[in-house]
């Protein structure tokens, strides 16, 4: 069975994707250049000052006006405890400023906060802000919105390996734990997506947009929806990448969706002559072989650091194996190193293994607020879990979604709205983006939503993973799409020339 660390770090993956930007033209308005010259500039009601964002990985910041939006932490009492929402504006980039209806970039998880994501985003979307601005704001409990993070009595993070429990006793445990940091700064049952929709339908109105656009990837297609539904008049377009139907149970599934993504990766080099013959053993069953192996006696390894380059030591389980393959899983390049390091793994050979598997928890660590997860997840689909069939006779097993959830035992509720897990009916222009290889969020996920929009259309990445919108021509066709709302009339040709990452058959790469 998976350690409760390693289920965390693969399982935030599984929800996840993200980013949201707020954005600021009104029709025949000038943009401003970001932090060009240290001004606040007013938009709409809200007064942004220029500020750099920087990625929760690092790297190069981007440039962007931000504040801070107070909204009532329950709506049904204005007159008590407001939280400020943290906002930044990425102004469209063309001459003749932005259209009076910016975009909003719903971040995933649930857990994630958008503005951590923003040179994501830019990049993504830099088709879209040749017109449009882009608004990014930290959903209530992540980032810069009053984070429901764990923390000690002195203010600390909690330490991660409380969390790292093996069983859901200890992981309550853990939780209530988090729950006391938490005493007068928040209350977790006003932290649920329909609080968060209510937060975007308050910017829209402050910002004084006619009209938004919604850009939501994996949890934040949930977000989408649900905004949609609420607002159906306010809501002008929908890209939903790396869909979530309302009724899915999150985290139900993911034993099953995990085995079809491995079933597609063995198909996939069982067309290719050199990886059929370098990799005769299906991906699934060797990676069985060796949780098994490891199972019956755990192997002490020497291996470097991914990130210093230090020698050290550890002992491998099967479940860094298994953590490992699912991560991997959610995208294209590396999956394709799956069967290599399984391979090498089989034949006594460890160190690779343990070094991906520092290097993914390293990665993902710090990309999800566990307290918002929790607020989420508990309120919207705890109750719900019997509904499915959680991991019966899988690598995962059922303890994936047992301890998805084993918080709920000490975590407060929130409420669930009667139709919300409804499916959408809507006539708004949607476009919809899923990748055959995607492990948590399959293409048959876009297909049952897709049914219920009249004017939507679903794309599906030949060979891809989790998260299609930075890929090849989708920036230009979801550019394309905003400004036309016709997902009927784009030309998708472009995205025949995307193709499935080819396994490597040894650490130089794959075969010529």
């Amino acid at each position: 069975m998976l350690s409760h660390g390693l289920k965390t770090a693969a399982l935030a993956a599984a929800v996840a994707m993200a980013a949201v930007s707020l954005s600021g033209c009104q029709p025949g308005q000038t943009p401003p250049e970001a932090g060009a010259d240290g001004a606040t500039r007013t938009f709409g009601s809200i007064a942004f000052k220029p500020c750099s964002l920087t990625g929760v990985a690092g790297g190069k910041s981007t440039e962007a006006m931000c504040a801070d939006f107070e909204v009532p932490e329950d709506p049904r009492a204005p007159g008590g405890r407001a939280i400020a929402l943290k906002l930044a504006w990425l102004p469209a980039t063309g001459s003749g400023g932005g259209t009076g209806d910016p975009v909003f970039f719903l971040a995933g998880g649930p857990g994630q906060a958008a503005t951590e994501h923003a040179a994501t985003v830019n990049a993504a979307l830099r088709e879209v802000r040749k017109q449009r601005d882009i608004v990014l704001v930290d959903q209530r409990g992540t980032g810069g919105s009053n984070p429901l993070d764990c923390l000690d009595a002195d203010g600390k993070p909690l330490s991660l390996e409380v969390a790292e429990a093996a069983s859901a006793d200890q992981l309550a445990a853990f939780a209530r734990e988090c729950l006391a940091g938490l005493e007068g700064r928040a209350d977790p049952r006003l932290y649920t997506t329909t609080h968060a929709v209510a937060d975007l339908e308050a910017v829209r109105l402050a910002i004084g947009a006619p009209q938004v656009n919604l850009v939501g990837g994996s949890y934040g297609t949930r977000v989408a929806q649900q905004y949609a539904a609420t607002y159906p008049q306010q809501t002008r377009s929908l890209v939903l990448d790396g869909v979530v139907p309302n009724d899915l149970v999150v985290g139900g599934e993911f034993g099953h969706t995990f085995e079809d993504a491995l079933e597609l990766q063995t198909e996939h080099c069982s067309t290719l002559p050199a990886c059929k013959a370098r990799f005769p053993v299906d991906t699934r069953t060797r990676l069985a072989q060796v949780m098994e192996t490891l199972e019956a006696a755990p192997v002490q390894v020497e291996y470097r650091d991914p990130s210093t380059g230090e020698s050290r030591s550890a002992t491998v389980t099967p479940d860094h194996v298994v953590g490992l393959a699912f991560f991997f899983s959610y995208a294209p390049q590396t999956a394709a190193l799956l069967p290599l390091v399984l391979d090498e793994a089989a034949q006594g050979r460890y160190a690779p293994l343990m070094a991906l598997s520092d290097l993914m928890t390293q990665s993902t660590g710090d990309q999800m607020t566990r307290g918002m997860q929790w607020s989420v997840l508990c309120a919207e689909d705890a109750d719900r879990i019997d509904s499915v069939v959680a991991g019966g006779d899988t690598l995962l097993g059922p303890e994936v979604t047992t301890l998805f959830f084993a918080a709920c035992d000490a975590w407060p509720h929130g409420e669930r709205g009667a139709d919300f897990t409804a499916p959408l009916r809507s006539d708004v222009p949607t476009l919809l983006l899923s990748g055959t290889l995607d492990p948590v969020t399959p293409p048959r996920y876009g297909e049952a939503v897709a049914a219920g929009l009249a004017n939507g259309r679903h794309l599906v990445l030949q060979g891809q993973g989790h998260g299609t919108l930075a890929l090849g021509c989708m920036p230009k066709l979801v550019g394309q799409f905003i400004e036309s709302t016709d997902p009927a009339s784009l030309d998708t040709a472009c995205l025949d020339r995307l193709a499935g990452v080819p396994p490597f058959t040894s650490f130089n790469g794959w075969e010529p």
